[in-house]
């Protein structure tokens, strides 16, 4: 009996099929950050692996475009000369004229913006030589400007960003190009960047961004008839010449229209005698960055007044 009850229990109890394997997740294939290949104004062909995240900026000009893209985050070094936007200032120095090269590299860049010119080209080598990918920006005009904006770009994967400011700029530059148009006359500008010795004060000359600028805004630029691309006139010569208006772009480092006018023989010239004599940030129209639309329209403002009222 006791033989049967535990033959009818073992037939009772239903057989249970044995568990399918889970299949384990597989491990995704590790896949390479996208590299891609632009070419630098210094006609390098430059190759960038994956989105920069740590940036150093060896010019202000560079500076600015990147905080204009909205990288300011994701620079981690800039010159000593770098002084705008603002938040730029707490950045790590790395030098300018002798670029500190050791901190650089202890910062672990993954791209660098530099500047071009045949002395930068040679340390550009060097930089490359420690392993750190370099790109040169040196537009030569505001088209270049633009170039270099959408170039920083492709290279930060700021496209759409890039495209959206190099097109508000260009308007802004052709609205300033539309009012100026209807100027009836150019008027001869003396733009002075240094007179640390007032009887030869500096100003800029052909193939300038300040030079083109004046033109640009409807000026006639007094230096332009100099052999370089800045040059020293004499008091004579800028006497002789007797430019309309004088724009100070060494305003920020002291100088005023009352000094202007108290320079020995400067009171016969027409843009003395009738008080036009003008201050102006430097900043804006030497460096080749997105400001540089803003001191356009600063230069067009001071030169044609009635356009812009």
């Amino acid at each position: 009996m006791v033989l049967t009850l535990v033959m009818g229990c073992a037939q009772a109890t239903p057989t249970v099929a044995p568990p399918t394997p889970t299949a384990l997740p597989s491990t995704p294939t590790p896949t390479e950050a996208p590299t891609i290949s632009v070419v630098d104004d210094a006609g390098r062909a430059v190759e960038i692996t994956g989105v920069p995240e740590r940036i150093i900026s060896l010019a202000p000009s560079n500076t600015e475009v990147l905080f204009a893209l909205g990288l300011g985050d994701k620079v981690v070094g800039v010159t000593d000369l770098c002084d705008y936007p603002e938040e730029a200032q707490e950045i790590e120095k790395v030098g300018f004229v002798e670029i500190n090269l050791e901190k650089i590299v202890d910062l672990e860049p993954d791209l660098v913006l530099y500047i071009g010119g045949t002395a930068q080209l040679e340390k550009t080598q060097t930089m490359e030589d420690l392993g750190l990918t370099v790109l040169v920006l040196a537009p030569s005009d505001i088209e270049g400007i633009f170039a270099d904006i959408e170039l920083v770009g492709r290279t930060t994967g700021t496209e759409d960003e890039a495209a959206d400011l190099v097109s508000e700029l260009r308007a802004r530059m052709d609205e300033v190009l539309s009012r100026v148009a209807q100027a009836k006359r150019q008027p001869l500008v003396f733009y002075e960047l240094d007179a640390t010795d007032p009887t030869r004060p500096w100003t800029a000359g052909p193939g300038s961004f300040i030079g083109a600028l004046i033109t640009m805004a409807g000026g006639v630029n007094l230096g332009a008839s100099a052999e370089m691309e800045w040059a020293q006139f004499s008091t004579e010569e800028v006497i002789a010449q007797d430019p309309e208006i004088i724009i100070l772009g060494d305003a920020n480092y002291g100088v005023t229209a009352e000094s202007v006018e108290e320079r020995p023989g400067w009171g016969v010239i027409t843009a003395v005698k009738g008080g036009a004599i003008y201050p102006i940030d430097d900043t804006l129209v030497s460096r080749p960055g997105p400001r540089i639309v803003d001191g356009l329209e600063e230069l067009a403002r001071i030169i044609h007044p009635e356009l812009f009222k």
